[in-house]
């Protein structure tokens, strides 16, 4: 069986396989026109975020069995075409989900304790402490939108605060716990100091922060997003910041990132990016949520965990 990598990715993934028998090709730095060609004969594909995996991709890999994407989107990927093709897909949002909720933890008591922009201020010869009084996350409501992988490992880290941690779902029901109380989007809008999502990115997500989801806003709140970059409408969110009803984000993700995160600034951005890049209210990373050592190996190890058990079932 051959399987052909399109995204670098870590190399246990094509060692597990290899070991199992499976013929491993490496396109990752080949051009698409070459890649296409190379699928024909291909029975699995990984991938990351580098080609779209559409019609137009996939229609000549005849003998497709499965497509790997390492990490949890599944935008890039023609759900639909695959399913009626009977084309397997698997992701891996286990392998990455404690480094999203460790890095939305950092990106929320650096937000409430200015540590960013008073560490800058002192390298400046700047003494300023009663403009950089910090707010303890201590009892506050923690409102969490999207409760899958990600959104449930950031509950987890939050158990060592002294906070009410609410959290919403449009497809789970009866998910509470004596640490998490299941809650609807009223709920979080009326009640929430913070609110973080973790939801995927889909025709009923795209700006689902929109100008009347902050207008609803009950209390003025930190929100994070290490979720989709199209999840939070910029222009959106930058009158919430200038409004008040937003005090912070970190924002991990961007409304206008493409599909190769490393051309981003290659492009025209418009100026309400430009607001965020120099609001000391806004932490910026480059989607590296998910990004750590250790989350690196186990997204692969996560996928040759299916693919292998999907073979030997």
């Amino acid at each position: 069986m051959k399987v052909l990598f399109l995204d670098t990715v870590h190399e246990v993934l094509a060692d597990r396989l290899t070991n199992a028998g499976y013929e491993c090709i490496h396109a990752e730095d080949l051009p698409k026109e070459d890649c296409l060609k190379l699928t024909e004969n291909t029975h699995g594909i990984v991938i990351r975020s580098r080609f779209p995996m559409d019609e137009n991709f996939l229609k000549e890999a005849k003998n497709l069995q499965f497509i790997a994407r390492s990490g949890a989107g599944m935008e890039n990927i023609d759900v639909d075409y695959c399913l009626n093709r009977g084309i397997t897909l698997y992701n891996s949002p286990e392998g990455n989900r404690n480094a999203v909720a460790e890095h939305a933890l950092g990106m929320l008591l650096s937000l409430m304790n200015k540590l960013n922009t008073a560490d800058q201020e002192v390298r400046k010869g700047k003494w300023d402490r009663e403009g950089y009084r910090g707010i303890e996350l201590d009892g506050k409501t923690v409102g969490i939108i999207g409760y899958g992988n990600n959104g449930k490992a950031f509950a987890k880290k939050l158990r060592g605060f002294d906070v009410n941690v609410i959290a919403y779902d449009k497809y789970k029901q009866s998910f509470g716990s004596e640490s998490v109380k299941e809650c609807t989007l009223d709920a979080i809008l009326d009640q929430a100091d913070v609110i973080s999502f973790h939801i995927p990115q889909n025709e009923e997500t795209v700006y689902f922060a929109d100008e009347d989801f902050f207008n609803q806003l009950v209390k003025p709140v930190f929100l994070l997003n290490l979720s989709r970059g199209k999840i939070v409408k910029t222009d959106a969110l930058v009158a919430a910041i200038e409004s008040g009803k937003v005090l912070g984000a970190g924002l991990d993700v961007l409304e206008y990132e493409k599909a190769s995160f490393e051309s981003f600034f290659t492009q025209e951005l418009p100026a309400s990016f430009t607001y965020l890049l120099n609001s000391p209210k806004v932490i910026l990373t480059p989607h590296v949520g998910g990004w750590t050592v250790e989350s690196y190996f186990k997204l692969s190890n996560v996928l040759a965990d299916k693919i292998l058990d999907n073979q030997e079932n």
